[in-house]
């Protein structure tokens, strides 16, 4: 990826609705050098896609909550896998330190946070969960490139 393409990538994390002329405009290259930039970054895998990004609090979603879980040995992938399948978990990680998963999820209020614990938190093979309910969010946004 040379200076070309990270500034290509800049404009549509700013916004990737940015149409290609706009973006061969504000890099200083042809129109055809971008299509054809951005078509190999697609097929490299570097961008993944494109997506919307909702405010949590204007779409129904006002709870957020970490989730840090100890799971039996040898069943980590498998409930992974599970927890993974709830329409309200958007992250599941290994992670190093006091326990084996951390879960980013949301909730619509008190009654779905409960249910989301009870219903999918709680199944065999999790040996203990700690729940942190996010108070206030003061960024949250895809990483992005390095200066």
């Amino acid at each position: 990826m040379d200076e070309v393409d990270k500034r290509i990538i800049k404009v549509l994390e700013s916004d990737a609705r940015t149409s290609l002329r706009s973006i061969a405009e504000q890099v200083g290259v042809a129109l055809g050098t971008v299509s054809n930039r951005v078509r190999k970054l697609e097929s490299r895998g570097l961008i993944k896609g494109y997506t919307v990004l909702l405010d949590p609090d204007k779409s129904g979603w006002g709870l957020s909550v970490l989730i840090g879980l100890r799971i039996q040995k040898g069943r980590l992938m498998e409930i992974q896998r599970k927890i993974a399948e709830d329409y309200r978990v958007y992250g599941v990680y290994d992670v190093t330190g006091d326990y084996d998963s951390m879960i980013l999820a949301r909730a619509q209020d008190r009654d779905d946070l409960d249910d989301l614990i009870k219903n999918v938190i709680s199944m065999g093979g999790i040996e203990r969960s700690v729940t942190h309910l996010v108070l206030n969010t003061v960024k949250e946004m895809p990483p992005s490139l390095p200066e």
